[in-house]
């Protein structure tokens, strides 16, 4: 099923013009448990400001996160211009992403978090996690209402970073070249997660992790390289032509592999 193009979040930004207006609608979804982050203390030092997200240009995902950034000249009355560019464009992988934003090569980034797991442990419980909520609401009511926003801001202050909020979606699934029907199955198999608790969490099952960007997977299950993938929602399925290099896709709420059921 296609994303919305239109889904509202209320994130409130909590500083000054000319950056409230814009950040009161910064969080639009693109299709992911992600997040946009800026530069901190960068909010005045350009009318056009560049910020690279990391999907693929041509996915459902750059699309949406495209079309979003279109329309932030509009909703700012003018004062500020998203310029978007897909992954890779600017910096070449996450972790070059991560200092691009920090040091002012670009002004902001629609990332994963959970690819930072190594360098921001809390980085995990940002997005989606074993076991961990699997509705909007329940990410709203943590990030809006229980103080998960403010936390979130503080630990990203101290890498000179600024967090606008969360972009959420819904379930995740796994695209795989063999059958799974319980958690046996999975012991031996290579598959690709983005990292942290979610491969040690497949690590217990006998999987064998590989972290891998999302511009990499297709070629990886096309090679064998891998067995499958944990990668985003149907739509990817048919559009980056993983139906052609897999015969099984395994749904369920982000990461909770336990109730995931093999379809065909």
């Amino acid at each position: 099923m296609k994303p919305s193009k239109t889904t509202p979040n209320n994130c409130e930004a909590g500083i000054a013009p000319p950056s409230r207006r814009f950040l009161k609608a910064a969080v639009l979804g693109t299709a992911f448990v992600g997040a946009l982050m800026m530069g901190a203390g960068q909010a005045y030092a350009a009318t056009t400001w560049k910020i690279q997200s990391v999907w693929d240009a041509g996915t459902v995902g750059y699309d949406l996160f495209e079309e979003w950034c279109e329309g932030i000249e509009e909703k700012s009355g003018g004062e500020l211009i998203f310029k978007p560019f897909p992954a890779k464009a600017v910096a070449a992988d996450n972790n070059a992403l991560f200092e691009a934003v920090r040091n002012g090569v670009l002004q902001g980034m629609n990332p994963f978090t959970l690819y930072w797991s190594g360098k921001i442990p809390a980085s995990v419980f940002l997005s989606s996690y074993p076991a961990g909520p699997d509705q909007p609401h329940q990410w709203d009511t943590m990030f809006y209402s229980l103080g998960m926003l403010e936390k979130t801001r503080e630990i990203y202050k101290k890498y000179g970073l600024f967090y606008v909020g969360p972009i959420q979606h819904d379930a995740n699934i796994i695209h795989s070249k063999k059958p799974v029907n319980n958690l046996k199955d999975l012991k031996g198999m290579k598959m690709r997660v983005p990292g942290g608790m979610v491969a040690e969490v497949f690590q217990q099952f006998g999987v064998s992790t590989v972290s891998l960007p999302g511009s990499d997977i297709f070629p990886a299950l096309e090679k064998g390289t891998i067995d499958a993938a944990d990668y985003v929602g149907p739509a990817v399925n048919y559009e980056l032509g993983f139906s052609q290099v897999t015969d099984y896709i395994m749904f369920g709420p982000p990461g909770v592999m336990s109730i995931y059921q093999p379809w065909t």
